[in-house]
């Protein structure tokens, strides 16, 4: 949100109501419907891999592009899809983007080759790059600053956190009762409802004065996170020295820099640079980051772990997730009260160290479900931990600044999480892809891969815990 529009609802908030009606109530149920089900998506196919490889004919390396293709365009377009929300009308974009998930959903359910499900999957993430801005947009301009939309954001924090798991679970019931199939179709009579309730309660939302499209700034941020992300995945099928790693990860940097220096010069820039100088912001958001990208990547890797080393069923292996469910309910009941007493950066360090220990302890994981007690009370852990690190980060991330840039703040908050979700499942199963090449085939193959992949996350929940702790210290509020 610029300072234009955050003087503008400044303005309005006098006339806005002070307590949810019965229209607000409604507005805000079908802006948390659709938020939750895009979160569920990115995790909903999880469990389903192994049955959709072997119904459509995907190798297990290019079992990875089914999320890849859906995580390229949905952390690749968010910002550029944003800024248009703002040209063109939030409300449109968001209706729009419904469209295209529905559509898009009914064609990957009825997918019979892979190129119809990866085309399925590619549109799918374009309507999260669409849908997700949009309605964090309307969700801050239909709700009046204070407890109603602190209230609102921290719903949708929570359902986009919860949704995760629940696509996990989700997917392993509809996979082992009905079909695969089913995970694509459930989309479709949401959505469906959704738009034909939304155009009459929401109103559309766009700033008084049209912001400037920064192209060059939203050509290269587009592009260098779709480079990014391509190498990543590349990289777990021919490895992380080979050209089609290097080169697309060489691009994607050299773009990402290019988007900074661009960002510096143009009058409207997609990201106002100055806000970055403040260490809340920063630090809050790597926090954000890691933990977004490392709970969500351990889902998919346990996932393979349950399905292709103790040769669960989908059903089995989704129900398993139920117990990190518990851990993240838990700790999101708690962090607050958490950092009431001890602070936020504090609530960082002690989540990030529960997370650490916790998904650490997962490498002790073996070939015999006895190994089950393990995964179980080590992702209740790591879930509440996790919990822990993610509401800390919203309230370090949006503190910090002045009021009129808190719509700017929680964007980039948003949009961390965003990438974090669509780049970790590539990362880590670029890591574990590369670790089972040449050490054989079988169960213990895949265990060993798991393993390497399950180690890196650890090491990046430490650094950033570790960054939480030494970079967060003294931060100070630019605004006081």
């Amino acid at each position: 949100m610029s300072v234009t529009e955050s003087d503008t609802a400044h303005a309005a908030v006098g006339t806005a109501p002070a307590v949810l009606t019965p229209r607000l109530r409604l507005v805000l149920v079908l802006l948390l419907a659709a938020q939750f089900m895009l979160a569920v998506d990115f995790s909903i196919l999880n469990v389903a891999l192994p049955v959709i490889g072997e119904g459509l004919g995907f190798s297990l390396a290019h079992l990875q592009w089914i999320g890849t293709a859906f995580a390229l365009c949905a952390a690749g377009f968010t910002l550029l899809f944003g800024r248009v929300a703002d040209l063109f009308g939030r409300r449109r974009l968001f209706l729009g983007g419904l469209v295209v998930l529905g559509a898009a959903s009914l064609a990957g359910g009825l997918a019979q080759d892979p190129e119809v499900l990866i085309a399925a999957r590619v549109f799918q993430g374009l309507a999260t790059a669409a849908v997700t801005p949009a309605g964090l947009s309307l969700m801050t301009t239909s709700f009046p600053e204070g407890p109603l939309r602190e209230k609102a954001l921290g719903l949708n924090g929570a359902l986009m956190s919860a949704g995760f798991t629940t696509g996990a679970i989700l997917g392993g019931l509809l996979t082992d009762l009905l079909s695969w199939r089913w995970a694509f179709f459930i989309n479709v009579p949401v959505a469906l409802a959704v738009l034909v309730v939304a155009p009459t309660v929401i109103k559309e939302s766009r700033p008084d004065e049209r912001p400037k499209l920064d192209v060059p700034g939203a050509v290269s941020v587009t592009l260098g996170l779709l480079a990014v992300v391509l190498g990543l995945t590349q990289a777990g099928e021919h490895g992380w020295g080979s050209a089609n790693a290097l080169l697309p990860l060489a691009a994607g940097v050299l773009l990402l820099i290019v988007f900074w220096a661009v960002e510096r010069r143009v009058s409207a820039p997609l990201v106002p640079l100055g806000v970055l100088g403040v260490r809340s912001v920063v630090w809050g958001n790597v926090a954000g980051l890691i933990a977004f990208l490392t709970e969500t990547s351990l889902v998919f890797l346990l996932t393979l772990y349950l399905q292709e080393v103790l040769g669960f069923s989908p059903l089995a292996a989704g129900l398993s997730f139920g117990v990190l469910g518990i851990g993240t309910v838990v700790g999101g009941s708690i962090a607050p009260k958490v950092i009431g007493k001890t602070g936020s950066r504090r609530t960082l360090i002690t989540g990030g160290i529960l997370q650490t220990v916790s998904t650490a302890a997962l490498l002790g994981l073996g070939a015999a479900h006895s190994s089950l007690w393990l995964l179980l009370v080590a992702t209740f852990a790591g879930g509440v931990g996790n919990m822990l690190v993610i509401v800390g980060f919203m309230v370090t991330a949006t503190s910090g600044l002045a009021d009129h840039e808190q719509g700017l703040a929680t964007g980039l908050a948003t949009m961390t999480q965003q990438i974090g979700i669509t780049m970790g499942t590539p990362i880590m199963s670029a890591i574990a892809t590369a670790a089972m090449t040449g050490t054989g085939t079988g169960a213990s193959a895949v265990l060993g891969g798991l393993k390497t992949a399950i180690a890196v996350n650890t090491a990046l929940v430490l650094l950033g815990t570790l960054t939480s702790a030494v970079f967060l210290r003294g931060a100070r509020s630019r605004a006081q």
